[in-house]
């Protein structure tokens, strides 16, 4: 390889690297948020669950380990030392066959993991009370989930049909986070009442809430960017071992010949 080329190589792998350390800071800052977070409805998942509290730790290791490899392929890059871009290599080969082995436990426990998640969300709608003040926090937080994601429930609008307070006024209120009626623009919590009168006992279908699923409408865009990092990591171990072995071969041709 000339010159010219490994130059090339050397600085396209260092501004690869300078991505990386950025989002590494950004993994490592939201798995330190979600430990720290306690007035969101990621508090709710994390006290509920063990899970989330796990995965947010692995979040924190991930990103610590994303740094010191940006760090570290930055480092060999620039000053062409091989046995950094070596472990930066490496460190690029565990991070993808860990995300592979992650990918294929979520896989293989989906069921197990959405049955745990419906749970939390079906206790958090049965006891909503837009009155009760000692869990408010927690009940907006679920308010905003719904009214970003324009959804309503963890499976669908039906869920809140459990809920004491609108069995009780017989389902002719809905809750507004749900609401795709711009009327209840406004409203972000709490329940609004149905301006139709029903002349038989109403139901979810009769309100005007959204009806989509969030995850299973914008799974191809997950599965898409999952996709883009396995490949940017991919293309990261290629320039590495391609830099690494090309300083060894330019070294080879400065030694004199005898």
């Amino acid at each position: 390889m000339g010159s010219g080329c490994l130059k090339v190589t050397k600085y396209f792998l260092f501004l690869f690297n300078l991505l990386f350390l950025i989002l590494g800071a950004v993994i490592l800052g939201f798995g330190i948020w979600i430990l720290a977070d306690k007035t969101s409805f990621i508090s709710v998942l994390q006290n509920s669950s063990p899970s989330v509290r796990t995965g947010a730790y692995i979040l924190v290791g991930v990103g610590s380990l994303t740094m010191l490899m940006g760090f570290l392929g930055c480092l060999g890059a620039v000053n062409e030392i091989r046995c950094l871009l070596g472990l930066y290599f490496t460190c690029l080969m565990m991070i993808l066959i860990t995300q592979v082995a992650a990918g294929l436990v979520i896989y293989f426990q989906q069921e197990e993991l959405k049955g745990e998640l419906s749970r939390i969300v079906e206790k958090l709608i049965g006891d909503y009370d837009p009155v009760n003040g000692e869990d408010k926090n927690l009940q907006d937080a679920w308010d905003y989930v719904q009214k970003q994601l324009t959804c309503c429930g963890w499976n669908g609008a039906e869920e809140w049909e459990k809920n004491p307070i609108l069995i009780n006024r017989s389902m002719t209120a809905y809750p507004c986070s749900c609401s795709n009626s711009s009327k209840d623009a406004e409203e972000n919590t709490g329940f609004c009442t149905l301006d139709v009168v029903v002349n038989e006992t109403a139901t979810h279908a009769n309100w005007p809430v959204h009806r989509q699923d969030w995850l299973k409408d914008n799974l191809g865009i997950i599965l898409g960017v999952c996709t883009g990092v396995a490949v940017v990591e991919l293309l990261g171990m290629i320039l590495s071992i391609s830099l690494c072995k090309n300083i060894h071969s330019e070294d080879y041709t400065k030694v004199p010949k005898s």
